[in-house]
């Protein structure tokens, strides 16, 4: 199946100049929920990691497919204000301003290995503060996860040093 067909395409959303990449097309199809998850699954399966990260809000929903498919816990990381315990916040910039994430304190357990998936991969912001907050909870990353990675932003490098899988790739003239 080619997931990438599953993906609509919005221009100039959330901005003008910016296209977003709507996954809800793809989440809507069974056969490529499933595909897409077990794809996720195939790739990380080798990782060692004891706990899936997932980054809100469609992190949240491959994140727990994956976790389930592991048999292992799921982690969520929130916007801010939607945590009820003592959390850990890191800021960061996106492709198209400036945003926050936290997760509780008690979410990592010291040593912990963490997969941490998404669904989008752009400019890296988002992947290296939740990177900073599994390192500040005293977790270890193992891999980053993703559905769609725009290449052309560089994301990549925000996660340096840990692996990164991403099922489909987007450029900017696609």
């Amino acid at each position: 199946m080619e997931l990438e067909k599953k993906i609509r395409s919005i221009p100039n959303h959330p901005i003008q100049g910016v296209t977003f990449r709507d996954i809800t097309t793809l989440l809507k199809d069974g056969d490529a929920l499933r595909e897409a998850v077990d794809q996720m699954y195939e790739k990380t399966k080798d990782l060692d990691y004891d706990l899936v990260l997932g980054i809100e809000a469609r992190g949240f929903i491959l994140g727990a497919a994956l976790a389930y498919k592991k048999a292992c816990g799921f982690i969520p990381v929130r916007k801010p204000g939607k945590l009820p315990s003592d959390k850990l916040t890191k800021e960061y910039s996106l492709e198209y301003g400036n945003d926050a994430l936290e997760m509780h304190k008690d979410a990592i357990k010291p040593g912990q290995k963490i997969l941490i998936v998404d669904d989008l991969l752009a400019t890296g912001g988002t992947a290296g503060a939740v990177k900073e907050l599994v390192e500040e909870a005293g977790g270890k990353p193992v891999g980053f996860c993703f559905l769609i990675e725009l290449d052309d932003l560089g994301g990549r490098e925000d996660c340096h040093p840990y692996p990164v899988v991403s099922l489909i790739h987007f450029h900017e003239d696609e």
